[in-house]
């Protein structure tokens, strides 16, 4: 193909349908880049989870909350029996809230379900690894009768990002207090002056 040929394309081609190709392109490229996050995600909550199917759940519900086992299934592609099987599951652990939904007529008011934010989550599984960790370091421990053993506790902190920046911020500006009151020059006089 030609300069020529390219310039005669472009020339005859509507303005408004290259704009949608490019449109559909980009759509196309954030639909799968968007894809491929969610089945990281996936594969990294079906690990805290447990499976895949309590992971797809687990995620439609935080991006749809309020859901019912069968908009969760239409959603997911999992099997209603599926569905409700793992919900249960995930009720009984406290992973997913229930309530029932309301309705003005008659008739059957299924229950909706909601997720428990991704913090909650971590952090409860923080806590259970925890535990294990320190099962195994303690483990010499329980197998001898060494009292002189190093059984010091395995310690994991999660904390909120919104938190952690709000306590980072409350100890810095404590520590510059700290520091312009301990202050003194060369001669042993303190920062206000005095002796």
């Amino acid at each position: 193909m030609s300069a020529d040929d390219h310039s005669d394309t472009e020339e005859g081609a509507d303005p408004d349908e290259l704009g949608r190709d490019v449109r559909d392109r980009l759509e196309e490229g954030a639909d799968s880049a968007i894809e491929q996050f969610d089945e990281g995600l996936v594969d990294l909550l079906s690990w805290l989870l447990d499976t895949e199917t309590r992971a797809r759940i687990y995620v439609h519900l935080r991006q749809h909350p309020e859901s019912t086992s069968e908009e969760i299934a239409e959603g997911t592609g999992l099997y209603p029996s599926t569905v409700r099987e793992a919900l249960a599951e995930l009720h009984e652990e406290s992973w997913v809230n229930r309530s029932k939904r309301e309705n003005d007529g008659a008739g059957n008011n299924p229950y909706e379900y909601s997720a428990l934010p991704p913090s909650e989550l971590v952090g409860s599984t923080v806590d259970e690894i925890q535990t294990q960790l320190n099962a195994a370091f303690n483990l010499d421990q329980y197998l001898s009768d060494d009292d002189d053993a190093d059984s010091g506790p395995v310690t994991i902190t999660v904390t909120d990002e919104a938190d952690a920046s709000a306590d980072l911020g409350d100890s810095e500006e404590s520590e510059s207090s700290e520091e312009s009151e301990n202050s003194e020059d060369s001669d042993g006089h303190s920062a206000d002056g005095s002796a």
